[in-house]
């Protein structure tokens, strides 16, 4: 936002670049535009890993996964016909998703399912956009599901973690070069995959551990009577498929020439 603009125009800013984006992404130094758009694809897979990797960025990179695990119960639940109450998301990353309808059966299974199943399927989803050339439109869906699931966030850090990860993408919308917009759609592709795929790790260590009883596999277990680590294996399959089909888009299909 400039010095003395107001927060509608800014608004109005965003939207109307989302509609009507720049042309393409600028070569960079002797790369031609493929060229960059290719390097983009892999510099932004590597900055991803390694923000997973590291241990202070993942602590507060893994904000962004659990928004969109728990956007991926909340969205089951009402999809299933569950009525939902709330989001809460936690400052040890961990959240919960609360809703009202019957304790078993196939919509309660489905929504215990979506959360780990989310991240991933969300990155795939946007890689395939970006991968189309309509990285505008996949950086606009994502404003419009933060929005929607800033409505559901009932406790304060919650909704900080919401507002501040919209405001990114707001910023990068209204103020990033093509190419830089193109890099940010890349990241944010690889990150929730990768993301992903680490928060699935992480639950089976727990579980190993016997400190995860009501981690979303052994509820499954409760609900279903099929043993958790099944599920937590169809976990990581779907996000090495998400990670694989993903770069097979990046990196085999580019829009430009």
């Amino acid at each position: 936002m400039t010095a003395g603009e107001h927060p509608r125009a800014t608004v109005r800013r965003i939207v109307a670049l989302a509609s009507n984006p720049p042309s393409q992404i600028q070569p960079v130094g002797e790369l031609t535009a493929a060229q960059t758009q290719v390097a983009l694809v892999i510099l932004a897979g590597l900055v991803a890993l390694s923000v997973v990797a590291g241990g202070a960025t993942w602590r507060i990179a893994r904000n962004v996964v659990t928004i969109a695990h728990e956007g991926g119960h909340a969205l089951v639940a009402i999809a299933s016909g569950r009525t939902l109450t709330r989001i809460l998301l936690h400052s040890d990353t961990s959240g919960v998703t609360v809703s009202k309808g019957r304790r078993d059966g196939p919509g309660m299974a489905a929504t215990a399912f979506a959360g780990y199943a989310t991240p991933p399927l969300l990155g795939l989803g946007a890689g395939a956009l970006v991968a189309g050339g309509a990285v505008q439109t996949m950086l606009g869906l994502t404003i419009m599901v933060l929005l929607g699931t800033l409505v559901l966030i009932r406790n304060v850090f919650g909704v900080a973690s919401v507002v501040l990860t919209g405001g990114i993408v707001a910023v990068v919308i209204a103020y990033g070069t093509p190419t830089v917009q193109y890099g940010f759609a890349c990241f944010v592709t690889w990150f929730l995959i990768v993301g992903g795929l680490k928060t699935v790790l992480e639950v089976q260590r727990k579980r190993a551990g016997r400190r995860a009883a009501d981690s979303d596999p052994d509820q499954l277990e409760r609900l279903t009577g099929v043993p958790a680590g099944i599920f937590v294996a169809m976990y990581a399959l779907i996000g090495l498929l998400s990670l694989i089909f993903s770069g097979n888009l990046l990196l085999s299909w580019p829009p430009l020439s």
